[in-house]
């Protein structure tokens, strides 16, 4: 019994009794199986279960004198939740600046209230924003007096399942309204879920988790010829902000039937804001390799090249960026080219109009015979050739002699000009030795062929 004491100031006596635990267990066995009734075994049995019951007197009464420490010490009132009065363990910010308790303002706002309890302000959104510095600030006073902050787990645990029914609640009264008859109701609740959608991970992955909810957010687009504009541009970047969260919710929305004609219609009728968060929603979507063949057979390419050559700066990087990445997919440079990417790219670039985004583009679209065809109409060559020269970026040099690469294997008529420029300038031999591997690989390969089919005695 001598032994009892030592576990009983050690504080690892919980450790040590589940130890003990399993052991008792396997004295007990041997006891019931072969009838080991030695007065060590049972001494061992004994000082087990005295070690059990010290271990579990002292964690109930650590969380006794917590919790009578939390009622006679006076909590700072910044510390309690202005609906519960109690201390805060996960503080946020609603948007009228006020510091709640989460779980308590979560169910203020699932019974359908949109004012500040505190001062009665309508809210603009139902966001929450964590309130880190309380958070820390409540954590060191907790410290500070000797209690845990977060101590019942159970707890938590409750309040876990209840934020997330408080937060499918809100969901569902938002896709409720947003899919009405009710034009005002439609306006505010997208507002809503674009807000929340863009703050909240946890809002993105609800619409994962549901079956029609994206069917049930687009509904408003689906009917009429004209549709709201701040709805349209709403919905579209709420559609942007769902895709960002993974992969399957870029799948998700990609695979509803409403979702690329209606950004589709809002790449050609939407507003300069819609029409930009269109096209960084099809490039979020198309970051998945399903996705890109998907879209691309939906004849979304022609929309995003007019845009591109309306040349708007608010929408043309969110544009390039999904044009670039769809045409990963081999099968979409045909159709980009089809469209008459290549025309537009070369107008852009030669007039140095966004270079580093557009020639990107352009030296995947060469690969097509045709582009090559196009480009030599376009007297892509000089200015290529000027690039690679005068450019200041490696990785447009880089770009601009794969494209003159790909045009001297494919056109004999442009080597002259070329030699012209190796002859003027040591253009390509200078990439030879000072751009990047790749552009080095190219320039050799330029350099090569020239000396083989003119007897240019250039090296490189």
């Amino acid at each position: 019994m001598a032994k009892t004491g030592v576990f009983d100031s050690d504080p690892t006596a919980i450790a040590k009794a589940k130890e003990l635990k399993r052991e008792m267990q396997k004295l007990l066995t041997n006891i019931d199986e072969e009838g080991d009734l030695s007065v060590q075994t049972i001494d061992r049995l004994q000082e087990a279960l005295s070690a059990m019951k010290h271990a579990t007197m002292r964690k109930m009464a650590n969380s006794s004198s917590s919790l009578e420490m939390l009622e006679t010490v006076s909590c700072p009132e910044e510390f309690r939740c202005p609906l519960s009065n109690e201390l805060m363990r996960d503080p946020v910010v609603l948007a009228s600046g006020q510091t709640y308790e989460k779980l308590f303002i979560q169910k203020w706002l699932s019974a359908g209230n949109r004012t500040c309890p505190k001062t009665q302000q309508v809210l603009p959104h139902a966001g929450l924003t964590p309130n880190l510095l309380i958070r820390d600030m409540i954590s060191k006073w907790c410290k500070k007096i000797g209690i845990e902050p977060t101590n019942n787990h159970h707890s938590n645990l409750v309040n876990k399942e209840a934020v997330t029914r408080s937060d499918r609640e809100v969901f569902n009264s938002l896709l409720c309204k947003v899919s009405s008859s009710n034009l005002q109701d439609q306006k505010s609740a997208a507002k809503e879920i674009r807000l929340l959608t863009k703050k909240g991970p946890d809002f993105r992955a609800l619409f994962g988790e549901s079956s029609d909810g994206i069917t049930r957010l687009v509904n408003p687009l689906l009917h009429g010829s004209n549709p709201d504009e701040h709805i349209q541009e709403d919905v579209v970047t709420a559609l942007l902000n769902i895709s960002i969260h993974d992969d399957s919710n870029k799948k998700l929305v990609c695979e509803n039937p409403n979702v690329i004609p209606l950004l589709i219609d809002a790449l050609r009728r939407g507003t300069v804001a819609t029409r930009s968060n269109a096209a960084a929603a099809i490039f979020t979507l198309s970051a998945l390799d399903s996705n890109k063949v998907l879209i691309g057979k939906s004849g979304i390419l022609k929309p995003l090249i007019d845009l591109l050559d309306e040349g708007n700066p608010l929408a043309i990087k969110d544009v390039a960026a999904a044009i670039f990445t769809l045409c990963i997919a081999h099968e979409n440079r045909s159709r980009a080219v089809k469209d008459g990417a290549v025309r537009i790219l070369g107008k852009k670039i030669s007039n140095g109009m966004y270079v580093d985004e557009l020639l990107a583009i352009l030296a995947m679209l060469v690969t097509h015979w045709k582009a090559v065809e196009e480009l030599g109409d376009l007297g892509g060559v000089t200015w290529l050739l000027k690039i690679t020269r005068e450019s200041e970026c490696k990785r447009n040099k880089e770009n601009a002699i794969v494209i003159l690469h790909t045009i001297c294997f494919s056109d004999r008529t442009k080597w002259k000009e070329i030699k012209e420029e190796e002859s003027s300038h040591g253009t390509i031999s200078k990439l030879a030795r000072e751009g990047t591997s790749r552009a080095q690989r190219k320039a050799n390969g330029i350099l090569d062929r020239l000396r083989k089919a003119m007897n240019l005695t250039h090296t490189a």
